[in-house]
């Protein structure tokens, strides 16, 4: 229970703004989440790794728990489907001091992972999940662990309630709930009345609500609609680190007044403001990955979320999703009108990842029973297997 006064309490860890950057796969390396800092306050949590390749120290399962000297919390995501191995992963955490915060991933929808019965298919298994966070929170000590899930399946088996309940009593800090089933995907809108029935539930413990926050006023329509403690921010910020600035802005009034109506000035990045976001980010990548051709591939992706809206043209657009060095970067971004102003809800709104609802990939009988059965832990196993980061 938070009697700190502070917005969000992991342990000893005071967060004054109670926003968490989602870990995203690919996304919330160690150079994207010292970008966001530099705009506002919260936690920032590292790509999720799988808790056996951590065991095993994979070359890119230790790169992905890096954090620079600048990050002064150093939270780690973990996914795991075994008690046993989750343990060791986080006694290796902590006896290395690599972390101060760490957070069980229950909530990946990806098929590769829930057919095998692993992210957002595990919490039906009511008891691995609990002996799964249990362990966890025993290795850790100190360390404060956290939970991020799903509402369950699909609608017809919903598993949040329960889980979160289990989580609570294994000693969690926290429970994040996106508000999405795992058969929705990233489809429609999450439902925000899950989250205040969570929070109902689990008066005991911080809950923090995820999905659709696209603006600092989604997240404190949020607050106020579900009772929340916090908001866990992933595909808004994606090409827009500067939604943190606006965000904490947004909780500071929210914390002096939570009635309070009066609007924030929100971050609107001229072109020009938008391509030095976009240049230091690549810069940042290039210090993280070692290497500026491994940089400059990996930030191709953010073209699209970065410009979304801005008139730059196909051709632009096109050129640097190409683009091989810093020096060619320059050369591209040297094209555009960098006075030209921030577009408005062109650059606003959905982003990232989106697809349709569809059946959600399970292992054969998963859903007979609530405990293991038969082969289900053979293949489970399977789930963990090559899927560090994501």
């Amino acid at each position: 229970m938070n009697t700190s006064g502070a917005a969000l309490q992991y342990g000893d860890i005071a967060i004054a703004t109670p926003v968490v950057l989602a870990p995203m796969a690919g996304i919330t390396n160690t150079a994207f989440r010292r970008l966001c800092r530099e705009y506002g306050g919260g936690l920032y949590v590292s790509e999720m790794v799988t808790s056996r390749a951590l065991v095993e120290r994979t070359e890119e399962s230790m790169r992905l728990i890096g954090h620079h000297e600048s990050e002064d919390i150093r939270s780690v995501q973990l996914y795991g489907v075994d008690p046993k191995t989750i343990s060791e992963a986080v006694t290796m955490l902590v006896a290395e001091n690599r972390a101060d915060h760490i957070d069980l991933n229950f909530g990946c929808p990806v098929p590769k992972v829930t057919r095998k019965g692993g992210g957002a298919a595990l919490p039906y298994k009511q008891d691995l999940f609990a002996a799964i966070v249990n362990s966890a929170v025993k290795a850790a000590g100190n360390i404060p662990v956290t939970v991020k899930m799903r509402k369950g399946i699909d609608a017809d088996h919903l598993t949040f309630i329960e889980a979160g309940k289990s989580a609570r009593d294994a000693g969690v800090a926290a429970v994040a709930l996106h508000a999405r089933t795992a058969s929705e995907y990233y489809s429609g809108n999450a439902d925000w009345t899950a989250i205040h029935e969570l929070k109902d539930q689990l008066r005991d413990v911080q809950v923090l609500g995820n999905g659709d926050i696209w603006s600092a006023s989604d997240a404190i329509r949020m607050m106020r609609e579900t009772g929340c403690d916090g908001v866990v921010v992933g595909r808004g910020c994606l090409g827009r680190p500067w939604l943190f600035a606006d965000l904490q802005a947004a909780f500071e009034e929210y914390a002096r007044d939570p009635k309070s109506n009066k609007a924030i000035d929100p971050v609107q990045p001229t072109l020009g403001q938008v391509a030095e976001a976009f240049k230091k980010h690549a810069v940042l990548l290039v210090e993280f990955f070692e290497s500026e051709e491994r940089a400059c591939r990996d930030i191709r992706k953010h073209v699209a979320w970065y410009f979304k809206g801005y008139p730059v043209g196909g051709e632009f657009r096109a050129s640097l999703a190409q683009v091989e060095s810093l020096q060619q970067m320059d050369d591209i971004l040297g094209t555009i009108d960098w006075l030209a102003p921030y577009p408005g809800e062109l650059a606003e709104g959905p982003r990232g990842r989106l697809g349709g609802a569809k059946v959600c990939a399970l292992p054969e009988n998963w859903l007979d029973s609530r405990e293991l059965v038969g082969d289900q832990r053979k293949v489970l196993l399977e789930a963990e297997l090559g899927v560090s980061g994501g």
